[in-house]
């Protein structure tokens, strides 16, 4: 049976990985001083960036493997489990591990847009491939946490440690942007898959029975977290997902309100509102007419 291992701590796992604990919130991990191991889940109460640099294993989080390999950063965010899967064999980990604990950027800049950093959030098929210029540029921030934290705890130490930690996640932001331009063979598609997921959720009995189509509900189909799909689609196309379903709920409305044998109800109820003022409501919104104006002019 697999094994669930929980760090709640970053001393839990400084310890599970035989490194010296020098600030109780944060540690940049040497993953090949670890013994060897098998595979294991691990829960984790803190924030992880991961760099790999030995493939020991599938990484899986919940049901999805991430698409990974060497020189691959993974992140994790408090209250993940994730699991290495290898078919039992041991294997000696390598690479390093950001960690840190929410408590430390409580109170700065970092802290209040965290939730921005919505990698934390990705799951199967979405790490980031780096370059090895992009892999030089995460060990040197890695470097300079670890350099802070051998460093006396003085006056300034959390702030250059935050401030490092927040200059390294910006640094990611900007290597997953050229990621979804440049792996077209991971994105190819996606918009037009989109697209026929709402096509066939309209033709189904899933408006009357679930409601509205949700982002989550299309990322789950195309097999995406619902935060990488909605940074993907930004990214295509200048809007958001939730935009991009709006825009279809209307072209597919706009339809239907000349089937004069339906009520503005019926069409609201048809497409998966609730209430069918909310649907006017929107109508309005991204057409400039109510339903009933635009049935009347057309």
């Amino acid at each position: 049976m697999n094994e669930m291992r929980r760090f709640e701590t970053i001393n839990d796992y400084n310890v599970f990985n035989n490194n010296e604990t020098l600030h109780p919130l944060v540690s940049v991990v040497d993953l090949s001083k670890a013994a060897p191991r098998q595979m294991c889940s691990m829960y984790f109460g803190f924030y992880t960036v991961f760099l790999k640099e030995v493939k020991c294993g599938d990484l899986r989080y919940g049901k999805n493997t991430y698409d990974y390999q060497e020189g691959t950063l993974v992140f994790i965010g408090p209250g993940q489990v994730v699991t290495v899967e290898n078919a039992g064999e041991m294997y000696q980990p390598k690479g390093y591990a950001l960690v840190f604990h929410s408590d430390i950027v409580h109170g700065t800049n970092l802290g209040r847009h965290i939730n921005d950093y919505s990698f934390f959030g990705y799951q199967s098929n979405e790490a980031l491939h780096l370059s090895e210029r992009e892999r030089k540029m995460v060990l040197d921030s890695f470097s300079k946490i670890a350099y802070e934290l051998e460093h006396a705890i003085d006056k300034h130490s959390k702030r250059l440690i935050v401030s490092n930690i927040e200059i390294l996640l910006n640094y990611c932001i900007r290597f997953y942007d050229r990621q979804f331009i440049t792996r077209d063979n991971v994105n190819k598609g996606i918009l037009e898959k989109f697209e026929e997921v709402l096509n066939n959720y309209f033709l189904s009995d899933k408006p009357q029975t679930i409601g509205l189509p949700s982002v989550a509900y299309c990322a789950a189909a195309l097999n995406l977290s619902a935060n990488y799909f909605g940074d993907l689609i930004k990214k295509e196309t200048g809007t958001s997902a939730q935009e991009f379903i709006q825009s279809k709920v209307i072209d597919v409305a706009k339809e239907r309100i000349f089937d004069i044998n339906k009520s503005i109800s019926e069409v609201a109820y048809g497409l998966g509102f609730k209430y069918p003022q909310h649907f006017t409501r929107l109508f309005k919104q991204k057409v400039g007419q109510s339903p009933n104006e635009y049935r009347s002019l057309n």
